[in-house]
Order: C-alpha cells, then sequence, then structure tokens
C-alpha cells in the first residue's frame, strides 16, 4: 500500500483492533502500529458487556447497543471466544437495577433464595461473556485475513505513524502523551485467572465507587476473579494482597472458589476520562487524525459502536465532508 492510500491504526487493544478490522473489511488499506499486539489492558478484561466507569450516557448507550448486537452475532461462533451466559448481579443495599440491565433478555429480580447472604437485592439476566485472549486472537486473524498488517513498535508521537492518509489513535492511556491529552488518567484493574470448579453462571456485585470490585467470568475451563478499580494508579505489577483480597471475595460468595488452582494474574490500566473521545481533527500539515480513546472499563462494550463511527468519520473526511464528533 503507498502512503496516501493506507490508514493507519494506533493500537492494538479491544479498540483498536476491532477499529482496523472494520476499516481492512470494509476495503481500506489498514496498518496497525502498537508497542504491544495485542494490548495487555485488553488482555486482562474479565470481560463482560455492560457499560462501566463511561460516560457520555446518551452516546454510550448508542455505542452499547451496537456492541452487543455484533457480540450477540459471535456467540454462535465458539471460535471467537464470546458466548452468552446467565448470571446474578447483586447488591447489599436495595438499589435499582442499572438501565442497560433491564432491557437484556431473561431479566427479572432475583427471589431472596437466590442472593447470596448479606446482599438485598439481586438481578438476573443473559449477556455475552468474553474470553479476551481467544477474542482479541479472532480480531487478529479477522484483520491479518482482510489484509491488514501489523508493526509492532513504540511511538513517540502521532506523527511517527505517518505518512498516511489517515490516522486513527486508539492509543488508550498512550495518548496522555501522543495527543497529549493530560485528562486522561488509568483507573487500575486487577483479575486473578483460576481453573473452573464447575461454574457456568457469572455473578457480579454493585460495588458502587469503592476501589475493590466482586466479581466472576466462568471462561470454559477457567474462570476470571475480579477485581480492583484503583483511581490514578497506572502500575502493571501484580499486587498480592490485591489478589488475596479479590479470592477471599469470591470464595465468599462461591465456596468452590476457594480451591481451585491460581493460573495467572493479569493486569490492566483503563484508560478514564470524562468522556469517550470519538472525533476527527485536521492537523495543520492536513493530516487527517481521528480519535478513538478514553474508553475506561466499558472498551470491549463500546468496541463496535465506537468503530463504526471512525469507519464513517474516515470515509466522510478523505472525501472532503467535514462531520467531527465531540
Amino acid at each position: 500500500m503507498t502512503a496516501a492510500e493506507r490508514v493507519v491504526v494506533v493500537g492494538a487493544g479491544v479498540a483498536g483492533l476491532t477499529t482496523a478490522v472494520l476499516l481492512a473489511e470494509a476495503g481500506t488499506p489498514v496498518q496497525v502500529i502498537a508497542e504491544q499486539v495485542p494490548g495487555v489492558t485488553s488482555l486482562a478484561a474479565g470481560a463482560m458487556w455492560g457499560p462501566y466507569l463511561v460516560e457520555p450516557k446518551d452516546k454510550v448507550d448508542q455505542w452499547g447497543q451496537r456492541s452487543l448486537e455484533v457480540f450477540r452475532t459471535l456467540s454462535g461462533d465458539p471460535t471467537t471466544g464470546v458466548r452468552l451466559a446467565s448470571g446474578i448481579e447483586a447488591s447489599r443495599k436495595a438499589e435499582a437495577p442499572p438501565e442497560w440491565a433491564t432491557e437484556l433478555p431473561g431479566f427479572r429480580p432475583c427471589e431472596t433464595t437466590e442472593l447470596p447472604g448479606g446482599f438485598t437485592s439481586g438481578y438476573r439476566f443473559t449477556v455475552p461473556l468474553i474470553d479476551m485472549p481467544v477474542y482479541l486472537g479472532h480480531l487478529l486473524q479477522r484483520l491479518r485475513a482482510a489484509g491488514g498488517t501489523i508493526e509492532q513498535r513504540k511511538l513517540t508521537s502521532l506523527d511517527d505513524a505517518g505518512p498516511a492518509a489517515a490516522i486513527v489513535n486508539c492509543s488508550g492511556l498512550g495518548s496522555r502523551t501522543l495527543v497529549p491529552d493530560p485528562g486522561l488518567r488509568p483507573i487500575r484493574g486487577q483479575h486473578v485467572v483460576v481453573t473452573n470448579p464447575g461454574l457456568t453462571e457469572f455473578f457480579s456485585e454493585d460495588t458502587g465507587p469503592s476501589p475493590d470490585l466482586l466479581c466472576f467470568y466462568p471462561h470454559g475451563d477457567t474462570v476470571v476473579l475480579g477485581g480492583t478499580a484503583v483511581d490514578g494508579d497506572g502500575s502493571l505489577e501484580a499486587d498480592d494482597k490485591a489478589a488475596a483480597g479479590i479470592l477471599a471475595r469470591c470464595s465468599e460468595i462461591e465456596p468452590r472458589i476457594a480451591a481451585a488452582r491460581i493460573l495467572e494474574h493479569r493486569i490492566g490500566a483503563r484508560p478514564t476520562r470524562t468522556a469517550v473521545r470519538v472525533e476527527a481533527e485536521h492537523r495543520d500539515d492536513g493530516t487527517l487524525i481521528v480519535h478513538n480513546y478514553g474508553h475506561g472499563g466499558a472498551g470491549v462494550t463500546l468496541s463496535w459502536g465506537c468503530a463504526e463511527d471512525v469507519r464513517r468519520l474516515v470515509a466522510r473526511t478523505r472525501m472532503g465532508v467535514w462531520d467531527g464528533i465531540e
């Protein structure tokens, strides 16, 4: 591909790979440039579809619903790592259910007998669960099959990605320096992966603003246990104390987890800002930049909806039609 034809996608997390796949499958020559392939924060995700730590609500709803449609389709193919699972989100307070949950299949309030001790309310529904290592491998395979290429290197600025017809910035926390965007901050997340003692359903607690989360997501032979949400912490080192807390919280809900063998620790830093940024801009040198970052803890949930907006922005601006989205 020539520089005048190619579109460069910076970043190989779920946002970058999804965007690159959509562009490449639409016939656009795509090159992904990333330091980590796939991105470690996306690899660390649980992952269950559902908006978390993200704004603005109206656009999040639109992006999330489109992604939900795609994940439901992908769940029909077990090789994608996506499946539909039933489970419970519960609260120790008499909380109303999140609006997004009420629209999911099988939604109903839990009976008291379904709730663990100490919980006062809960809701059962069916939602996509995504096994991230498998799923990101699926996206990489689709990208290569569509003719996309990958270059693994670290950029010091977005200009280092050019020359190109357009540069799509899906660099997550890297945008703090690449844009630069000082309003972007990390929220550290840690999961513990264990052997599956026989779980088929997920469980998630509505913990509000607490940095200590409680959730478990079964993926075949393994279960991802969570988690943490430490605002302002971008460390990717395993925290033994946090891991012990995760195991204790999850084992209290599901005692079989206590005897499960620990396989690995997964740590990521959620790229968070006041609002997700999906927006096109023209640099002074005429380069088209399309931003797609700041998804917080909802990168998977918003991935397909945001990527479709990016594809539209790239197509319209390359045709000379200005259509920025803030």
